[in-house]
């Protein structure tokens, strides 16, 4: 049997959870803390909010150096968004319980294109990890 908080989840990725002021990533590459869940290491701010609704932010990267062709790139970066877009519920959950805001980098550290379950198995360690990290 579902749970309550699964069947009201919206499987959304809006404009307003995405990190792209310049100043917002230069924030959370200075002062976040970052662990890895192969093939992606997260870099993240934890912030107390005020609002009752707190949406967690992201920035998904995957570097040149390592994918030369822009279609690898975007076919990773589509692979990561779908998947952390499809098991983020649990987290924007414990988050609004919580009263945090979250800034999050998602940045590929692979070597090579995986399949999209390697991906979302790495996703929901990954956002099992930053649930358990909140206070």
């Amino acid at each position: 049997m579902p749970c309550t908080v699964f069947m009201n989840a919206t499987y959304t990725l809006k404009k307003e959870e995405r990190i792209f002021k310049k100043k917002e990533i230069e924030r959370i590459f200075e002062s976040g803390d970052s662990f890895k869940v192969f093939p992606l290491r997260m870099v993240f701010i934890l912030n107390p909010s005020d609002s009752p609704e707190s949406i967690p932010s992201i920035l998904i990267s995957v570097p040149k150096k390592k994918f030369r062709h822009a279609v690898k790139r975007n076919r990773i970066k589509r692979l990561v968004r779908e998947s952390y877009r499809l098991n983020s519920f649990e987290l924007k959950a414990s988050l609004q319980e919580k009263k945090f805001n979250l800034e999050v980098a998602f940045l590929y550290i692979g070597s090579e294109v995986l399949t999209y379950q390697e991906i979302e198995n790495a996703m929901k360690n990954a956002l099992e990890l930053l649930k358990k990290k909140l206070p």
